[in-house]
């Protein structure tokens, strides 16, 4: 028989960390942490196939969970030494999710599960404290209600705020028992008013809805979303994690919090987090009250007046530090962990991996290598590579000035400007108007999750440095500053106000996340410098890595940039985006209005020293680094206008009609032109365009030559199907080589090879080979013509395609292994075979994507050539591809 419930508590576990796939992240480590003898609640985990036989079969369970579920339950209530949900002194247990990777806020969660008209009396006389009891049976309802039950919580929000304001007080603490007993049976009716049906009163009922609930919002919307922005596959599912119930709020002994083994903003090894007195869990997390700090130095460091744990509870604070210390030498990572101490134990609830931004991770990685915790190799293993983009891009330039409105939590380091903005919709709205928004909020939840992933930051009036708009900023490397108490957000009239300033949608402020500064206006930016750590890295990751990567540019200072970032050469030059400077378009499109090849040779002659010069500037940046040109690929349709009055210009310049200029682009029209006359299709009907293109790269190289540098040009011709195709150019650019050096006596090295982005120029590569000296796979184009997709069109309907789960991936970010790749694979075989060690790499947009970067180091091949700001994360991948192939 499948087992499909592992528990754990009182020292022991049927699960470890091992089965983290099976138990999902939480009950995994919830169960390895039991197993070292920390004090974990009791509990027990039911697992991920059982959610995707949930979701696969009509919300249906295997016959033998429930059984299975009654046998782990009974584990619990023995080692509680309580009965669940029933007896003088009640087990109340939550109900959590725990996917393998960590989707904070995006599914749902039940906590005090058990409680009822009869327990909660129970509840209050066996803890002594009738007021904590019914403000948990009230917290159950709500959250319930909410969850299970469908009712909105803005009605029990409404219900709770009309009594606090009825009875003129403005702190929930402020409500005695017989008030929350009130508020009870008005939330009562409210369910039976939505639902037609009383609230649930029997334990059992509520258990197996919550657990249900939580199976379900694996496929809510936002759980959805944040699956697609992070790369996670539906197929995961997630588990359910049932847990005996400890009580952060029955008084002033007790407490709830946050904590990280180290700093996740700026790592360093300080300990870290918040924590509430006389609190739940979810009043941390949500930003309902502002928390205090873990640690005296915090405390200092916020200016704050509130008590730290350190000084509140003392004793406490040492286990915690006990356990910090257990948890980090165990899992070798900085931790992020939940805690509940009631009536003064300390009850641990979750350990997970930390989310950090860049900075932190370097940090933590080589820190953590330095003090013996990781070698190099598992320091490299521990970065994530999509993180690296954080540390790439502009902050603000410290010497520009600064109107401060007011000052939040730093929650997210970087910067951000943009127009303000005050929900998630509103958010997306802007965005696809092309403007960048700010989403202020008072506080952010899972559903504004898409507002918050188009949003250049995210700013809030409450909240702390763990709080949701705080973690889930940090894992999409946004900027956010949260808990500015100064600000006040109108939602009905779309305005901020800051100590007596009014500011309204659409108006634009700029915020510091490193320093939690919210500014008016927008401050300029400055380039980061990659020094320490980042250098560090590299250096490692370049000892141990085997694949070259080289970047996409086509400018100086994309080439530039490229160098900065390590790149060792250009592997995709695109030649095309050189035509377009307001110089030299006029001349292209005389070109292409020429009417016969004389007169397109006068223009071509004209474009010529702006080649010539474009690729001069490259070789002299590149150094003698190997530098991809690829000749003209786009139709000529680009190059002409559509608009009247941009007609118009064009043919006064040209000094032709209106008419002509119209004509000529109708001749140029295609239905598919992506298809059509472009590539080498092009060069074949005007070889006197590559003509002049192979020209200007091998003037450009002699004069290098001539004055002691060295050059490396490859030249690249787009789009063959054959070999008789590739001669056909690879003759007319050995031509204008033997003309130039003829001419200009210098001798220099040179390749011509070709573009392997057509599913037939992968069958034939093998012929190919034996013209072309080297392959760059254009898997852009090559993922279009395999799949049969318009890669600006499949956004339409690829969410289709996630949601049915018959592809987990955008094949245009990540390459698609199966076929794609198999026609990589297919082709560099067959290219190998016929010119053993031919140098081939890939250009597309895969270049600087972690997984087709492991993919290429697999199959073999030479370089991947990335965008200049991907190069580290190309660099970094590269080397984890070689320690995970060991």
């Amino acid at each position: 028989m499948t087992k499909n419930v592992y528990s754990f508590g009182g020292g022991k576990a049927e699960g470890s960390v091992e089965l983290k796939n099976l138990l999902g992240g939480k009950g995994a480590n919830l169960a390895e942490m039991s197993s070292l003898g920390i004090d974990v609640p009791p509990g027990f985990t039911i697992t991920t196939e059982i959610c995707n036989h949930y979701t696969s079969h009509d919300s249906a369970y295997p016959d033998d969970l429930a059984a299975e579920v009654d046998v782990a339950m009974a584990q619990m209530e023995e080692i509680m030494g309580q009965p669940f949900g029933s007896g003088d002194n009640p087990m109340l247990v939550s109900v959590r999710s725990g996917a393998r990777a960590s989707m904070p806020g995006m599914m749902d969660t039940v906590l005090n599960l058990g409680l009822n008209d009869e327990t909660v009396v129970a509840l209050a006389k066996a803890s002594g404290d009738e007021r904590f009891a019914y403000d948990s049976y009230r917290r159950f309802i709500q959250m319930y209600s909410d969850v299970v039950l469908g009712v909105d919580h803005a009605y029990f929000e409404d219900i709770l705020d009309d009594t606090k304001l009825r009875l003129g007080v403005s702190m929930d603490t402020a409500l005695s028992a017989d008030d929350w007993k009130d508020i009870i049976a008005q939330y009562k009716r409210e369910v039976e008013k939505e639902t037609g049906k009383p609230f649930p009163q029997h334990p059992r009922e509520q258990l197996w809805g919550s657990i249900s609930s939580v199976f379900e919002s694996w496929m809510n919307n936002r759980a959805i979303v944040y699956r697609k922005l992070h790369n996670i596959p539906q197929s995961w599912g997630t588990a359910v994690n049932v847990q005996a119930m400890v009580f952060g709020n029955m008084g002033e002994d007790c407490a709830t919090g946050v904590c990280f083994t180290r700093n996740p903003a700026t790592g360093e090894n300080l300990f870290y987090g918040e924590f509430l007195v006389n609190a739940q869990g979810e009043d941390v997390v949500a930003g309902i009250r502002t928390p205090q700090p873990l640690t005296k130095e915090d405390k200092i460091a916020q200016n704050s007046r509130m008590l730290s744990f350190e000084e509140a509870m003392p004793d406490v604070y040492v286990e915690l530090c006990k356990v910090r210390e257990v948890l980090e030498s165990h899992y070798k990572d900085m931790q992020d962990m939940e805690f509940t101490v009631q009536k003064g134990r300390l009850w641990m609830l979750q350990t997970r991996a930390g989310k950090r931004t860049a900075k932190a991770s370097l940090g933590i990685a080589l820190d953590m290598q330095k003090e013996g915790l990781l070698n190099k190799q598992e320091a490299i293993m521990q970065i994530n590579p999509h993180q690296l983009d954080q540390l790439l891009h502009p902050m603000l330039d410290p010497d520009a000035e600064r109107e401060i409105l007011a000052t939040g939590l730093p929650a997210s380091p970087g910067a951000a400007v943009g127009r303000i903005v005050f929900s998630s919709k509103d958010a997306e709205l802007w965005v696809a108007n092309k403007e960048k928004v700010i989403l202020v909020r008072t506080e952010t939840s899972p559903e504004d999750i898409s507002g918050m992933y188009v949003a250049e930051g995210v700013l809030t009036s409450r909240g702390g440095m763990t709080s949701h708009a705080a973690v889930v900023a940090r894992g999409m490397g946004k900027p956010c500053v949260s808990g500015a108490g100064d600000i006040h957000v109108d939602y009905n009239n779309k305005t901020m106000k800051v100590l007596g300033s009014v500011y309204n949608e659409g108006d634009t402020i700029t915020l510091d996340g490193t320093s939690g500064e919210i500014i008016s206006g927008s401050v300029p930016m400055v380039q980061p410098e990659l020094t320490g750590a980042f250098a560090e890295l590299m250096e490692w990751v370049d000892e141990i890595r085997t694949m070259g990567v080289r970047a996409n540019a086509e400018t100086p200072l994309d080439a530039k940039t490229a160098r900065k970032f390590g790149a060792e050469g250009i592997g995709l030059s695109r030649t095309e985006h050189m035509f377009f400077d307001p110089e030299r378009i006029v001349h292209m499109r005389e070109m292409i209005l020429a009417k016969d090849l004389e007169a397109r040779k006068v223009a071509l002659d004209k474009l010529l020293p702006y080649q010539r010069k474009d690729f001069t500037e490259l070789f002299e940046i590149m150094e003698g680094l190997p530098v991809t040109i690829r000749l003209l690929d786009p139709p000529l349709h680009e190059f002409i206008p559509h608009g009247e009055s941009e007609v118009t210009a064009v043919a006064e310049a040209a000094g032709i009609k209106v008419a002509d200029v119209k004509a000529r682009a109708e001749e140029l029209h295609e239905v598919n032109p992506m298809l059509g006359h472009r590539g080498s299709r092009l060069g074949l009907t005007y070889p006197e365009i590559y003509e002049m293109q192979a020209r200007a790269i091998f003037e450009a190289a002699s004069d290098i030559t001539i004055k002691g540098g060295t050059v490396e040009p490859e030249v690249m011709i787009p789009l063959v199907v054959n070999l008789r195709e590739f001669e056909f150019f690879k003759v007319l650019v050995d031509k204008i080589a033997d003309q130039v050096k003829a001419e200009t006596g210098a001798s220099f090295k040179y390749l011509v090879g070709t573009m392997i982005e057509l599913p037939r120029a992968c069958l034939r590569a093998g012929e190919i080979a034996k013209s072309a000296e080297f392959f760059s796979f254009g898997t852009n184009d090559l993922t279009q013509t395999t799949f049969g997709y318009s890669r600006d069109d499949a956004g339409s309907f690829l969410d289709d395609y996630y949601a049915n789960g018959i592809l987990t991936n955008d094949p245009f970010v990540t390459i698609d292994q199966d076929g794609v790749g198999e026609l990589v694979i297919l082709a560099k075989q067959r290219g190998d075979e016929t010119r053993p060690g031919m140098k081939m790499g890939i250009c597309g947009e895969h270049g600087g994507d972690p997984d087709s970067v492991e993919f290429c180091h697999r199959i073999g091949l030479t370089y991947v050539s990335c965008s200049p700001y991907r190069v580290p994360i190309a660099r970094l991948s590269a080397a984890q591809a070689v320690l995970k192939q060991g």
